[in-house]
Order: C-alpha cells, then sequence, then structure tokens
C-alpha cells in the first residue's frame, strides 16, 4: 500500500485555483463510496467485462481523435469534452476517483486524470490505490452493468495551459525544461526529442498491484537520472497517455512543475522543420 494517502495540493501558476489530487484506498473508498464518482479508464472493453459497482468507462481510447494535422491521440475539444462529462453527471465540482490497472490502457488512469487538472476540474480527484487489482484482493464485487446516470450536469471548463505544453514551446526554448522520455529502448533508439532523458514509464509504478512509486521512491528515480525537479520537467510517450501516467506519479508526489507534452512523438515528428 502507498504511504501518501492524503491529498495533494498542486497550486499551478496563473490559476485562481488548486488542483486537489490524491490517492484513495480500497477501504476509504468502501465507507465513502457515496460521495465519489468513479470513472473506469481502462479499455472499454475491460470495463464491460467487469468494473467497479457504478463506475463510468472513460478511456482515452474514446476521447481522442486525429487531429487536422494529422496527429493521433489528440483529445476532444475542452467543450466536447465538457458535454460527455456532462452527459455522466458530472460537473467541475464532482469529487472522482479514477481506477485502472496501469497496463491494458498504458496508463490511462494518467490521461484520464492529467485531462481532469486541464480542463480545470476544481472537485477533488483520487486515483484508486493499487486500482482494480486491489479492489479484486480485497474479494469485491465486480459487476457488467452498465452505471446509471441520476441526471446530466453542466461542466464548466477552465484549461489550465501550465499543464500542457507545445511542440513550438520546446522548440523554441529547448533548455527551459527537462524532457523525459518514458517510452520503451526500441522506440528510443529509433527516435527521441534531442536532451531527452529515459525513464520507461514502468519504473513508475512498483509491486504487484502497480501502484504509483511513493514519493520517496520517485525522488530516489530522479536522483539516479539526474533529474532536479527545480527545474520543469516534461513527460512524452508516443501519444501523450504513459507520459500522463508518469506525470500524475510526479503529481502525486507534491513537486512542481510538472507537465505532460500530450502530443508526444506524434506531433514532435509532425513539426515545422526550419
Amino acid at each position: 500500500m502507498a504511504a501518501f494517502l492524503s491529498p495533494v495540493y498542486a497550486v499551478e501558476a496563473g490559476t485562481n485555483h488548486q488542483v486537489d489530487l490524491g490517492l484513495i484506498t480500497v477501504a476509504t473508498l468502501q465507507q465513502q463510496s457515496e460521495a465519489w464518482v468513479l470513472l473506469d479508464a481502462r479499455p472499454k472493453a475491460e470495463w464491460a467485462a467487469g468494473h467497479l459497482p457504478g463506475a463510468h468507462s472513460f478511456s482515452w481510447e474514446d476521447y481522442t481523435r486525429t487531429d487536422a494535422q494529422g496527429i493521433p491521440y489528440r483529445p476532444w475539444p475542452a467543450q466536447e469534452l465538457a458535454a460527455a462529462l456532462g452527459q455522466l453527471g458530472i460537473s467541475e465540482q464532482t469529487p472522482l476517483v479514477v481506477y485502472g490497472d496501469a497496463d491494458t490502457s498504458w496508463g490511462g488512469e494518467g490521461w484520464t486524470v492529467w485531462l481532469l487538472a486541464w480542463l480545470g476540474h476544481r472537485g477533488p480527484i483520487r486515483l484508486l490505490d493499487g486500482g482494480v487489482q486491489a479492489w479484486r484482493q480485497a474479494q469485491l464485487p465486480l459487476t457488467g452493468e452498465t452505471s446509471a446516470v441520476k441526471e446530466s450536469a453542466a461542466y464548466q471548463v477552465a484549461p489550465r495551459a501550465e499543464l500542457y505544453i507545445s511542440t513550438e514551446e520546446i522548440v523554441q526554448a529547448p533548455q527551459a525544461q527537462t524532457l523525459v522520455d518514458v517510452r520503451s529502448l526500441l522506440e528510443w533508439v529509433k527516435g527521441r526529442v534531442p536532451g531527452a532523458v529515459r525513464i520507461p514509464w514502468e519504473d513508475f509504478y512498483q509491486g504487484e498491484n502497480r501502484a504509483p512509486l511513493t514519493p520517496d521512491a520517485l525522488q530516489k528515480l530522479l536522483a539516479r537520472n539526474e533529474i532536479d525537479p527545480s527545474k520543469p520537467v516534461v513527460f512524452y510517450c508516443a501519444g501523450g497517455i504513459r507520459s500522463a501516467y508518469a506525470w500524475l506519479v510526479y503529481q502525486l508526489a507534491g513537486l512542481p512543475n510538472g507537465r505532460n507534452y500530450e502530443g508526444s512523438m506524434e506531433a514532435w515528428n509532425r513539426r515545422s522543420q526550419p
């Protein structure tokens, strides 16, 4: 079980409110089940095969598309995402628990949390500690039934630009941040953003339940790779999914200035060449 269960209040520059992120245990979720709306970040087929009672499917596969520049895996526009969340009965104030398995969705739970934070979610966001694996270990039931929505809601977006970085920003100021490539060694060898350090995304979780690294373990991982967290750290992968998981672990540790290069290598490879 992770040792950091209290919320992490990450204050983002240029915003008027905090990103309320943290972990929640299976036991606490059981006790407070009526207080939270659950989002299952695994592929929809996994959700359909068995999910936590009341959980709605919210996989990156269903809320991304190829944009006009031919870059795949781009999130829907903010207002479309707001409408989709509203249809699930979620407003920007709704307390949310996100879970996955740090496996079948390539860390999609991190993407879902990053997306919500970027949209400007004001309510608390919790990651289920140990994911669906911990739920199963507790011998708690899963269901294949579609989760009911009590009533639709209006979701007001207020995007936090500080959590996003564009290809142009990286090109114009390559030394302004530390770039962390979380892809496989094979992907890395085939091509990478100049100056990046490689830390595979699998290094950001631990144990049989693939729980996020504790703050101490993350600090040691960063130190081994000579990464100074006092300087902005930008995570990237192929399409912004695995990197969002690394970003989430970084945020949960209470470290500042973490950003997800959501376009990642798909965007980098299509950048305008001088």
